[in-house]
């Protein structure tokens, strides 16, 4: 989920939403496997054994002989839908590790200091239900790469991966602080073309996913509040793949570049050089990709999605360090357009604020919401299609109340030019005393 740098003028755009060209494609509720899920069968009862015509009446009968049941055995493969557990495809509880890169230069003994992998051991807990999150995370995504195509609404897609997160961490959220334990660590985001970041469809869009499109899938998967943020896009016609490799890049050199004492400021200029040495040729024009300049990468803090420190993508002066014990979201926005994003639409995205000041709420529906936002978000971001799903009704009003009072924040889409491209890329790095470990790589990206 996108930082956004502080700005002073926020310009106007007129942003509408596409109307629906096709009918609306139903999400396949299906929980049928891919064909590897194994089960042994329950039917075990056997022929009875009858006595033979004219054999002695007196004679013993022999008793049935039941066979015992077998027991089920887990499922070794993922449905499609993504529904099977998580935790069922990796019994041991152990699941599995990220990308370990070892440091380098003055840190490099920090790879076999048995302090340093004492410290590391403390925290194996932590770590797993990170790698938990994460491999959530991995197989949601891979079921939206794959199943995503124009044609579908917004609203189907978003529904269909934070289903498939719910059901893979096994907390659908609808009881009073389920999603406080595990599930979503934020609204997904699906934003359009100049749309960079922060668009959730609310309840009644009609916005459908066009073949000309391109679309960035931004994913928060949280386990006990360890969030796993990570983001991928997504074109269909290959004119746009400059783009989206420039942004791949872009983040893969900051991931480079990050560690134990990393300068925030020198790895925006690492991102910066990458992203701006590629081109993107549209209708006869080429233009140079630019990173958006007022969006950051960010630390991660425990059910805080933005956490105190930002990571730039372009060359800055800030000498702030990466330190041993952060978790980092490296991301990378490239744009065709000015490089530059203001907030502009209806809003959708909504966060309790971690210091929200105490104040005498006079209107009851936000003394109400608060409440239920407490107990089921507490400082996890939310939308309003949240909201609804916990059977919320009229609440704008008070939503609005709480946010003019500063207890909730807002977070209204963030948009280019209007007919300029942008896309993203991000990935969820742990700085762990020993080595940094890419949480949320995959064999995708």
């Amino acid at each position: 989920m996108a930082a956004q740098a502080p700005v002073d003028e926020m310009a106007q755009l007129n942003v509408s939403d596409a109307a629906a060209t096709k009918p609306k494609p139903g999400l396949d509720s299906a929980t049928a496997t891919n064909g590897n899920l194994n089960h042994d069968s329950d039917d075990s009862d056997d022929d009875a054994e009858t006595a033979a015509p004219g054999a002695d009446t007196g004679a013993a009968k022999k008793k049935k002989k039941r066979k015992p049941k077998k027991k089920k055995k887990n499922p070794t493969a993922q449905s499609d839908p993504p529904r099977v557990l998580i935790s069922q495809l990796f019994p041991n509880k152990v699941y599995p590790k990220g990308e370990e890169i070892e440091y380098v230069n003055e840190n490099r003994y920090r790879t076999t200091n048995e302090e340093k992998r004492h410290l590391d051991n403390l925290k194996n807990e932590y770590y797993n239900e990170y790698r938990h999150a994460a491999e959530a995370h991995r197989q949601t995504r891979q079921w939206a790469q794959k199943n995503i195509k124009p044609g579908w609404s917004l609203t189907d897609i978003a529904n269909g991966i934070e289903d498939s997160v719910r059901a893979l961490v096994g907390h659908q959220g609808l009881e009073e602080g389920d999603a406080l334990k595990a599930g979503m660590g934020f609204p997904t985001g699906l934003s359009l073309n100049h749309c960079a970041a922060h668009y959730n469809p609310n309840a009644g869009n009609k916005m459908v996913l066009q073949q000309d499109d391109v679309l960035k899938v931004d994913i928060g998967v949280h386990v006990n509040g360890n969030i796993v943020d990570s983001a991928f896009t997504l074109a269909f016609n290959p004119r746009y793949d400059p783009l989206l490799e420039a942004c791949k890049a872009a983040t893969n050199e900051g991931l480079k570049h990050a560690g134990i004492d990393a300068r925030l400021g020198e790895i925006g200029g690492y991102i910066q050089e990458v992203m701006e040495s590629y081109e993107v040729e549209l209708d006869g024009n080429t233009y140079q990709v630019k990173p958006i300049r007022n969006l950051n990468g960010h630390t991660i803090l425990p059910y805080n999605i933005h956490g105190g420190k930002s990571v730039p993508i372009v060359k800055s002066n800030d000498q702030t360090k990466m330190e041993e014990g952060d978790v980092f979201a490296i991301e990378t926005f490239g744009s065709t357009g000015n490089g530059y994003v203001h907030e502009e639409g209806e809003v959708s995205h909504y966060a309790k604020r971690m210091d929200a000041p105490k104040v005498d709420l006079r209107l009851s529906s936000a003394k109400s919401l608060l409440n239920v936002i407490n107990k089921n978000f507490g400082t996890l971001p939310f939308c309003r299609r949240y909201l609804d799903r916990l059977g919320q009704e009229k609440y704008l009003l008070g939503l609005n109340s709480l946010v003019a009072n500063g207890v909730v924040e807002s977070y209204p889409p963030l948009v280019d030019k209007k007919g300029s491209y942008t896309a993203q890329y991000e990935h969820t790095i742990l700085i762990r005393p020993t080595v940094k470990e890419v949480i949320s790589r995959g064999d995708d990206y």
